[in-house]
């Protein structure tokens, strides 16, 4: 495994839709078509950390499992038959919060797509700081088309 980046979030931003303040991958470490490691850095002037917790700044579970379905999706929709479309979160299960993560830390996630019938598929996600499980869970999405004004 290497910890060189084979894309940043500027390439990220040509395959995802998300953008700032919500784009949650910072950089690409390894991709096929099934699987991915990215990488989050946690930094301590976002946003969310202002409320939750302004004395004990923690990541809210919910963004760690955000960003591993953004690490999917960046996997479902590299895929030539979804360019231009956007993935849609369908379902989340056996979701599981092990460890905090603060502001500094670096988030690695893997994310293994398991199956995917038509424009529904599933995906098995882990993310770590220095090593350590911080959070486990199945997601499913819908792959769909990007809404145009």
């Amino acid at each position: 495994m290497s910890d060189i980046a084979i894309m940043n979030q500027e390439d990220i931003k040509g395959i995802i839709p998300h953008r700032e303040p919500f784009i949650l991958v910072d950089e690409v470490l390894e991709k096929d078509d099934a699987h991915i490691v990215a990488l989050k850095h946690v930094r301590v002037d976002e946003d969310y950390f202002r409320g939750h917790f302004p004395d004990m700044p923690v990541m809210p579970g919910v963004l760690i499992v955000e960003a591993m379905a953004q690490a999917g999706a960046i996997v479902a929709l590299s895929k030539p038959e979804n360019k231009g479309k956007i993935a849609f979160f369908a379902g989340i299960d056996k979701v599981r919060f092990k460890q905090s993560v603060f502001p500094g830390d670096t988030l690695r996630l893997e994310v293994t797509m398991t199956r995917q019938r038509g424009p529904i598929g599933f995906g098995e996600g882990k993310a770590f700081v220095n090593g350590k499980l911080c959070v486990s869970g199945e997601i499913m999405f819908a792959i769909g088309d990007a809404k145009k004004d």
